[in-house]
């Protein structure tokens, strides 16, 4: 196997990770104002993913960063013809984040209510833009000679792209609901098992359909293997899931992700971009960095994933117990009024507090 193509199988591993961690990541947002009906059963949902989410999204960021060094011209065009997708996905992914950084610094229901909104907003947004944007590259996109991107937005929204939109909604919210079930006890596991037997059921009708119609119009004979160990794993999830097994459920679940990238990916092999025109296409070979570039990568990725994936199944070792409202505390967030005295003084019309450090007599002291 040559470098090039080593590397393109290496980016679909590094999406592969991303879709199957962020995926339920993205699934437990857009769960949040279906089991979370209190503050406490919403606080639950959101520290399942607390430890881990920011980890998760780290391999967005190395996938992003291996595709601009293994295939510049293909990082170039795709980053230029999905422009406002990507941008949109961008802008969601950051709201998202300063609402699970924030939400809990301001006791204020309104706060909280708003941070909320932020987290399903900018769950929903790239769970449906993914899958979008996964489609168009198994259908294939307008590009010139010069493979430079000649579409508009909107020629991205055909409906075998909008349906490709609905698979991985569905696929994230079943392996979220999925999730729950696994990290969560008391009421919200029984209601996150009802969540996952609805969604999974959705899930396999959508991605049944997507799935024969990228197969019969755009793969490759020998994808036809993976979509029927796609189709096993989605059953295999209601099943488990009708049985309280949600560590099988789960796994199954992942397994449904990991065939979708390995369908997307087959498909567009030995292309990493398809062209409407196949002789306008980005191939592996005419989009690659040079051999020494990507032998510098392998050596690189060689000492540094192990070293990535033990520290994360380690955080996951760690954060592994079920969690339910009896282990949420009061929230100990500032009032408006704190922040207010503490940013312009207590004549501003709050109560000033001590936000200093405590010296080292009065910590030893606590």
């Amino acid at each position: 196997m040559d470098l090039p193509t080593l590397w393109f199988l290496l980016i679909a591993v590094l999406w592969t990770g991303y879709l199957v961690l962020e995926g339920f990541d993205f699934g437990v947002g857009m769960l949040l104002p279906i089991l979370g009906r209190k503050d406490k059963e919403r606080r639950v949902l959101i520290n399942t993913i607390g430890p881990v989410w920011d980890g998760n999204e780290v391999w967005l960021l190395t996938a992003g960063g291996a595709t601009f060094a293994a295939f510049p011209e293909w990082y170039a065009t795709l980053f230029s013809g999905f422009y406002i997708p990507l941008l949109i996905i961008l802008l969601a992914l950051i709201v998202r984040v300063v609402a699970f950084e924030w939400r809990g610094k301001i006791a204020s229901a309104g706060w909280a209510r708003t941070a909320d909104r932020a987290i399903i907003v900018g769950s929903w947004v790239p769970a449906v833009l993914w899958g979008v944007a996964f489609a168009n590259l198994v259908r294939g996109v307008e590009l010139d000679a010069d493979h430079q991107f000649t579409g508009g937005f909107f020629s991205l929204l055909s409906p075998f792209a909008l349906l490709g939109g609905l698979v991985t909604a569905s696929l994230f919210l079943m392996h979220g609901a999925v999730y729950l079930a696994l990290k969560t006890d008391g009421e919200i596991r029984t209601k996150a098992r009802a969540a996952a037997t609805y969604s999974s059921i959705a899930a396999t009708v959508l991605t049944a359909v997507w799935a024969v119609w990228a197969q019969i119009a755009y793969s490759v004979p020998w994808t036809w293997a993976v979509v029927v160990v796609a189709a096993a794993c989605l059953i295999g999830v209601v099943l488990m899931n009708a049985r309280g097994r949600e560590g099988w459920a789960f796994t199954l679940s992942a397994g449904a992700i990991v065939c979708a990238v390995v369908l997307i990916f087959g498909s567009m092999f030995p292309d990493v971009m398809p062209a409407t025109d196949p002789a306008n296409s980005l191939t592996i070979d005419n989009a690659s960095s040079s051999d020494y570039t990507l032998m510098v990568m392998s050596w690189v990725a060689l000492i540094t994933v192990p070293v990535i994936v033990a520290y994360q199944a380690w955080t996951y070792w760690v954060f592994r117990r079920r969690l339910s409202t009896a282990d949420i505390p009061e929230p100990v967030g500032l009032t408006w009024d704190k922040v207010k005295a503490n940013a312009f003084g207590p004549d501003s019309g709050g109560t000033k507090v001590d936000l200093s450090p405590a010296d080292d007599d009065e910590a030893s002291r606590g």
